[in-house]
Order: C-alpha cells, then sequence, then structure tokens
C-alpha cells in the first residue's frame, strides 16, 4: 500500500491510540532531567488527582512505565499465584488476548465465552459463583469495554452477583478504552483492581500503564517522567472539561455515530442496545467491499490512519 503523508496535519482516526492535545504535546515537550527537587511534588497531586478518574477515594494507583498488556500483567502477578483459578469473560479480540495471557502466567483460566458482538454472559458468572462453595476462583477478570466489537459490560451486575453469595473473589477489570470517557466506579462497583493506558482517553502517548488496586487487593500482594508531565496536563484538561461532561460528550458523540452508521445502510457489530458502548462503534463491512481499501481512502483522500 502507497502511503505517503499529505499536505497538513495527520490525524489518528483509530480507537487508540488517539490524537494527542497540543497542551500536553508542549508538556512532554522537554529535555531529559534528574530527579529534580519539584518531582514529588508533581507525583504526588498526579496519584491524588489519578484516584477522580477512577472514582476512588480507598484505592492506590500506581504509575507504570507500561503498556495496557503490562498494566494487564501488572495486575494479575501481584495479587493472585500461579494455579489459581479465575474466570474470565471472552467477548473480542482484547478479552481474548488477556485471556492468553492469563493461560501463559499458568492461571486455570475458566474461559465464559460469547459470540463477538454480544456482552459478558453473567448468567453464567453466577451459577459458577454459586457453584463454588469453597471459594476456589480467586479472580473474576472482565473487559469493561472491548474494542473490537463495541461493547460495553456491566460492571454492577458482576459486583451485585459476587456479593449476593458472598464470594471473595477479586475483581480485575480492564478499563483501558472506557476509563475517562465512559462511566466507571470503582468503589461504588467494589472493583479491586482497575487499569488503563495512557493512550485511550488520557490523550497521552503510549507507555503509561495506570494499576488502581483496592485495600483487599493490596492485602493480596503481601519511570517515564515526560508521561507523568504530560498526565498532569492531561488530568488539568479532563478537570477543565469536567470528567461528567466528558462523559456526556462521549454519549452525545456514540449515538450520534450509531445513527450515521444506520443512515449509511451499514451494520453496527454489537447485537443489542444495552451493549452499545460510546467509545468504539464497530461497523461490520458488506462482503462486498475490501476493507483494505477503506483504509487506503481514508489514508489518501482524508488524511486519517
Amino acid at each position: 500500500m502507497d502511503y505517503v503523508y499529505g499536505p497538513g496535519r495527520n490525524h489518528l482516526f483509530v480507537p487508540g491510540p488517539v490524537n494527542i492535545p497540543d497542551q500536553v504535546l508542549r508538556a512532554m515537550n522537554r529535555n531529559n532531567e534528574d530527579y529534580a527537587l519539584q518531582f514529588p511534588a508533581l507525583t504526588k497531586t498526579l496519584l491524588e488527582d489519578v484516584k477522580k478518574i477512577f472514582k476512588t477515594t480507598s484505592g492506590t494507583p500506581f504509575l507504570i512505565p507500561t503498556t495496557g498488556t503490562g498494566a494487564w500483567e501488572s495486575a494479575l502477578t501481584n495479587t493472585l499465584s500461579p494455579g489459581d483459578r479465575i474466570v474470565s469473560f471472552l467477548i473480542g479480540q482484547f478479552s481474548l488476548l488477556w485471556i492468553d495471557q492469563q493461560q501463559r502466567l499458568n492461571f486455570k483460566v475458566d474461559v465464559v465465552e460469547s459470540e463477538w458482538g454480544q456482552g459478558a454472559n453473567l448468567d453464567v458468572l453466577a451459577s459458577k459463583i454459586a457453584e463454588d462453595k469453597a471459594h476456589t476462583i480467586k479472580a473474576i477478570c472482565i473487559v469493561h469495554n472491548e474494542t473490537a466489537t463495541g461493547v460495553t459490560n456491566n460492571l454492577a451486575t458482576v459486583r451485585k452477583i459476587l456479593d449476593h453469595y458472598q464470594h471473595p473473589a477479586l475483581f480485575l477489570v480492564d478499563g483501558v478504552s472506557s476509563i475517562c470517557a465512559l462511566d466507571f466506579r470503582m468503589d461504588e462497583w467494589g472493583i479491586d483492581v482497575a487499569l488503563t493506558g495512557s493512550q485511550k482517553a488520557l490523550s497521552l502517548p503510549t507507555g503509561l500503564g495506570i494499576v488502581c488496586a483496592s485495600p483487599k487487593a493490596l492485602e493480596a500482594t503481601k519511570t517515564a517522567k515526560s508521561l507523568l508531565y504530560g498526565l498532569r496536563a492531561a488530568l488539568d484538561l479532563i478537570f477543565e472539561e469536567g470528567l461528567d461532561n466528558i462523559i456526556e460528550r462521549h454519549t452525545r458523540l456514540g449515538k450520534a455515530t450509531r445513527l450515521a452508521v444506520e443512515a449509511w445502510g451499514l451494520k453496527n457489530c454489537t447485537q443489542k442496545e444495552e451493549w452499545y458502548s460510546d467509545t468504539v462503534t464497530a461497523v461490520v463491512v458488506p462482503s462486498y467491499i475490501d476493507s483494505t481499501e477503506i483504509v487506503r481512502r481514508a489514508w489518501k483522500r482524508y488524511n486519517l490512519s
């Protein structure tokens, strides 16, 4: 494919990484530096403000120079042990990759698979939890927002199931494409470990994994400085607009995008309205159209990649 940059600024047109605001780029545009006196003050404010986007007061955040994949591994290996039994939901490509990692790390994974375009089958979870009288299940792992299919899962229901059966399993959530764009309530939904990456709704380059752990998760456990400056600027932008306003903006844009897809006569991959994601709309390409040609035309005609 003949890709040559056209005039003007190229715009990313993918689910993530995203276009980076100029204010964040300027904040990151600095020379290498030592751990200067102001650095502890910077990290202290970041650790406090990061808790706000998870909507937690009791959680402890960790800023890790890694990708979302590294945040996955950190969440798993710091709270669980090889051989532990976990329940994990397969609903799309990213949940598939997380399950693959779980299996490679030698966890015993009960895979609950749904057809792509459907949400996690929580009825199966309820059955497994009800049957697990000996509490052999140590964790529930779920992707909040599955980028590949545009499906958002109901996390509050997962917590209700665990509480109903008084089950002590840890509740681990991948929020890479949801946190700071969709409604996410770590404390209210009883999430034990939540993770995200810098390259999605935070509008930073890839390279910073953010993991937030509840006191329960911490009990189970018995640097990229320029990105931290960028994170400071990104959080400032978020709080300037208002987190609730950002979530509402994504809701409006998600609805508008789905209406456009419908008007074009195309099919949304997500099969039910209750599973619609407001950050990702997955469109089924008709069989008579070459998807590669869509990508090529977006690049050459509209400077989108």
